[in-house]
């Protein structure tokens, strides 16, 4: 016998309309269930849907959120600003597993104090420590690092420029540092590098010259290769008369004894920063008029990028100059740029986010730079 006009049975409805016909006029307690006609059946199947399509978007808005929450909140601007003499400069930074907190060392410019001629305000400078717990987006000052040097170095006027610092293979930190022997008011003066030992970050002791081209030597820069030897890059001040070329090498077995290996490529710059990503290995210079870059693919043989990065001026607050002297944080597949801009005497820490695009490095330091650095092991 045929079914009513406006009525179909619930076994039909689940054979030609699937399972939530079935679920609906279960929970609902029927055996036949009335609708108008076949469109309502289709306004039927919707309302059906309606739930699990609902969540699917709560889903697809959520997954969308997290994806934007991963990449971090975005970085102040300027990043940093030193609160002792307001001329933070030449950043390095590495993740501190006693404070769980990254760390940023800088050479801490006197870009307030008052009396000063010529470059004496670029001497006699400590080294900063600033902290970042939401993985680099805010920072907040530490303190001065404690180093050790020998009297012959200036006693309290001793001059400490531009400091890298990495975990030895003992599990003690070592410093690399620019050391000047006292406060001058011209660049004429002999410069070494010395490294430093330490167990906590902050204090740093057993200072030892380093054995390299010259005793003009700034900028050190150090990287631990895929054979487990580490390699220095510094700036070499007395390069021959002549010579194109003031980014210099030095190579170690084990981080403590080094052996100097020449000119790393045809380039004049310094505050040299090596670093390995996209399978391939990197050094950013300061130029004076942005900074250089050079690309290898076995850290020997060297191509130069066509375009400086960061070589005009910014649109941000302190952000209106070129870029100086930079640090690089490879943080999984991210790469972040960390340099500082000089507005007058006053210096300032930036960051931006490098981009990989045809072989080569971008940044646009314009654009907000979502950060978060990731904890290293």
């Amino acid at each position: 016998m045929p079914l009513p006009a406006g009525r179909v049975n619930s076994d039909l409805a689940v054979s030609r309309y699937g399972n939530p016909g079935t679920a609906i006029a279960t929970r609902m307690g029927l055996r036949r269930l009335t609708i108008p006609d076949p469109a309502c059946i289709f306004r039927f199947e919707m309302k059906t849907l309606r739930w699990p399509l609902f969540m699917f978007i709560v889903a697809l808005v959520l997954s969308a959120g997290a994806a934007f929450g991963s990449s971090g909140p975005v970085a102040a601007k300027p990043l940093y600003r030193d609160p002792v003499y307001n001329g933070a400069a030449d950043p390095t930074l590495l993740w501190n597993p006693l404070v769980k907190r990254w760390w940023m060392y800088y050479t801490d410019r006197r870009a307030n104090a008052p009396g000063l001629t010529g470059v004496a305000w670029v001497h006699g400078t400590p080294i900063g420590i600033a902290e970042s717990a939401d993985g680099g987006a805010s920072w907040k000052f530490v303190g001065m690092a404690q180093i050790d040097l020998p009297p012959q170095y200036g006693g309290a006027n001793v001059t400490e420029w531009a400091p890298d610092v990495r975990r030895a293979p003992d599990g003690t930190w070592q410093m690399f540092l620019s050391v000047v022997p006292g406060i001058f008011q011209d660049w004429n003066h002999p410069r070494d590098i010395v490294q430093l030992t330490s167990t906590d970050m902050l204090h740093w002791t057993n200072p030892r010259k380093l054995p390299l081209a010259s005793d003009r030597v700034i900028d050190p820069s150090i990287l631990h290769m895929p054979d487990g030897t580490w390699r220095l890059w510094y700036k070499n001040e007395h390069a021959p008369a002549g010579s194109n070329a003031s980014i210099y090498y030095a190579d170690s077995p084990d981080m403590m004894t080094w052996t100097d290996r020449g000119p790393a490529f045809p380039s004049r710059g310094e505050g040299p920063k090596g670093f390995r990503w996209h399978n391939k290995y990197w050094v950013i210079i300061d130029e004076w008029k942005g900074l250089g870059v050079f690309r290898s693919d076995d850290a020997g043989n060297w191509a130069k990028q066509p375009e400086n990065l960061l070589a005009g001026a910014g649109k941000g607050e302190d952000d209106q100059t070129k870029g100086d002297h930079c640090d690089v944080v490879v943080s999984g597949k991210r790469a972040f740029l960390f340099y500082f801009t000089q507005m007058g005497r006053r210096s300032s820490i930036q960051v931006v986010e490098l981009q990989y695009k045809n072989g080569w490095l971008i940044a646009d330091r314009d654009q907000p730079t979502h950060i978060r650095l990731r904890p290293e092991k």
